[in-house]
């Protein structure tokens, strides 16, 4: 059994609106970042008359690597609140990637500070590099807040090891999404020495009340959209599942309902993290697409049964509570800049894309889609790509293998022979990481311009 959405009345008034292209606001959002970081420098450069022997030389290197983790630290934990300005506009994977670069230097920077601050004290106390580890258990016992701080460092490197692509693979999904959340505890922890034990704050009363200001913005930013805003989305919109229907083998759809649906903001492209109160699932949150454009009573998931969760969504009641938090996601319509879309799916990479197909503004022959999958058997959902593509006057063509398994050519020349004038197309793409790879390269060898292909992606 398959399910049949039939396009609703904003479905239809999407399709009919004016094309007009949102920028990214992430060049600026980079230069102000960087701007920070040259306050940061600036603060310890004006607190730094004279440097004398090699004591002060560790410790000042020490001091500014501090530094620079404090502010960096604030930064990881704003990347991880989930603003809206950042999700919608600049995207939830490159926020993603920029989280997981930050985290990166900033366990650096804080290693670095320990050490060569560690260091310092010891060569000023006529100690060598041997002793460091001596100097470390001392200071820890002696200055103020600093045993906080080493528990926050410690859960630092606990976070950082689970972050290595080799052992976050062989982990599963929810034990390392709750591993990640230490992070709030590692920031707490380590903020407190900064301000007890930082010379520069001590001395300048001004950059400590802004560091107070930078720490309880983003703290406030965290409760608003982690705690208070996905409380009071599911307060008022009471999700429920209605149905769970098998579109192919291995792909259900999760049909949930509830009130006033439409009204949640959401657009066709993004996607919720959803966590469903049933049993051995109520603490597992996990991110799936939305399937197709928000309905005022409805709204639907279609899932490939790749890990455990996923897995045990077709074994959901009717009935089932949803908690929800969202929308999130950048591939949207306002990413379009040309009249002319291609779009292309593989495999479940097909939801957002279906989504799209229903609503993307456009003239009859303004829109393409391209389906990749194994076999026609895999095409989840066609019967309604079919029935969109008739009503739109668009184009839908598949790519699956033959029946000797030879995979089909999706190259540049294939997608010039195909598309004549797909230069002048805006891309959407969706899939598999290696499948989106490839059809990167294939779109940028037929001419299409790295700004107009748009895709979503955690590990491109």
């Amino acid at each position: 059994m398959t399910t049949t959405l039939a396009g609703g009345r904003a479905a239809r008034r999407q399709t009919m609106r004016r094309i007009r292209p949102r920028r990214s606001p992430a060049a600026l959002l980079l230069v102000a970042v960087g701007a920070g970081a040259a306050g940061v420098v600036w603060l310890w450069w004006a607190n730094t008359p004279s440097v004398a022997g090699n004591g002060g030389r560790i410790l000042n290197a020490g001091r500014i690597t501090g530094l620079l983790a404090g502010y960096l630290m604030a930064l990881v934990v704003l990347q991880m609140a989930r603003v809206p300005a950042l999700e919608r506009r600049v995207g939830s994977d490159r926020v993603a990637r920029w989280h997981a670069m930050s985290g990166r230097y900033t366990l650096c920077l804080v290693l670095a500070h320990v050490f060569l601050t560690m260091w310092g004290y010891a060569v000023q106390a006529g100690r060598s590099l041997g002793d460091v580890v001596g100097q470390t258990v001392q200071s820890v016992e002696q200055l103020p807040d600093l045993g906080k701080a080493a528990i926050g460092t410690g859960l630092f490197v606990l976070i950082g090891l689970t972050s290595i692509g080799a052992v976050r693979r062989r982990l599963p999904y929810d034990t390392w999404y709750h591993v990640h959340l230490l992070t709030y505890a590692a920031v707490f922890l380590t903020f407190w020495h900064q301000i007890t034990t930082g010379n520069d704050f001590a001395v300048q009363p001004a950059a400590k009340t802004v560091w107070y200001g930078l720490y309880g913005t983003v703290t406030a930013l965290v409760v608003w959209y982690r705690i208070l805003t996905p409380v009071r989305l599911n307060l008022r919109h009471r999700m429920r599942v209605e149905a769970v229907i098998e579109e192919t083998p291995g792909i259900v759809s999760v049909l949930i309902g509830g009130r006033k649906l439409h009204r949640m903001g959401a657009e066709a492209g993004q996607f919720f993290r959803w966590r469903f109160l049933a049993p051995g699932m109520r603490f597992s949150s996990h991110p799936y697409s939305l399937s197709a454009a928000p309905r005022p009573g409805l709204l639907r998931i279609t899932v490939k049964a790749i890990g455990d969760h996923s897995a045990r969504l077709r074994e959901l009641e009717p009935g089932t509570r949803v908690w929800a938090e969202g929308p999130y996601g950048a591939l949207t319509a306002a990413r379009r800049s040309r009249g002319k879309v291609l779009l292309v799916a593989g495999g479940v990479g097909i939801t957002p894309m279906r989504a799209l197909f229903e609503t993307l503004p456009g003239a009859a022959g303004d829109i393409t889609l391209l389906y990749r999958a194994n076999s026609t058997q895999d095409l989840a959902l066609w019967g309604e790509l079919a029935k969109i593509a008739d009503e739109r006057g668009a184009r839908l063509m598949y790519a699956v293998n033959s029946p000797d398994g030879e995979r089909p050519d999706i190259s540049a020349e294939s997608l010039r022979r195909k598309i004549a004038d797909i230069d002048r197309h805006d891309v959407f793409l969706c899939g598999p990481p290696g499948f989106a790879r490839s059809v990167y390269e294939a779109l940028r060898g037929a001419g299409v311009p790295a700004r107009r292909i748009h895709h979503e992606s955690f590990e491109m």
